[in-house]
């Protein structure tokens, strides 16, 4: 399972013109599911992304987390992030979890975040759909989190 996350002042997700998820502080989390995940993927992800020390404290060191400044997270489901492009120029997406099993996971990764990491507020995206997503990236800071 992978993580692409960007630490951003604000983003929202947009499907079919209708802005469906959206924060202000905090970090958007486009999430790549791989074949052979498991709720354990789900479950480091979830601790890892949440407890990231990412965010600037009174002394501008990047030493405070999600939790600890009451930011929201918006989650995002991205399969390309499983691409593999060591041959050719056409990305293979082989490695990624089928539809069915990667949204369980998804769902879960979703689940998780609200109800057990301690993030305040949860937006997502629609898994499948074909969305728009605005970023106004912070610093920029992007980290890719992957739970193998």
């Amino acid at each position: 399972m992978k993580a692409l996350v960007q630490r951003v002042s604000r983003a929202s997700v947009t499907v079919d013109n209708t802005v469906i998820g959206a924060i202000d502080r905090g970090l958007l989390v486009f999430l790549g599911v791989v074949i052979g995940d498991t709720e354990t993927d789900v479950e480091y992800l979830v601790k890892k992304v949440s407890s990231l020390r990412i965010f600037h404290d009174d002394e501008g060191k990047m030493n405070r987390s999600l939790c600890d400044i009451g930011g929201a997270a918006l989650v995002v489901s991205q399969f390309t992030l499983c691409a593999d492009c060591s041959k050719g120029n056409r990305p293979s997406f082989i490695a990624a979890a089928p539809p069915a099993e990667a949204e369980i996971l998804y769902e879960k990764f979703i689940d998780k975040m609200q109800h057990t990491s301690g993030v305040c507020k949860v937006e997502t995206g629609r898994f499948g759909a074909d969305m728009k997503v605005e970023i106004l990236n912070d610093g920029p800071v992007t980290i890719l989190v992957e739970s193998k």
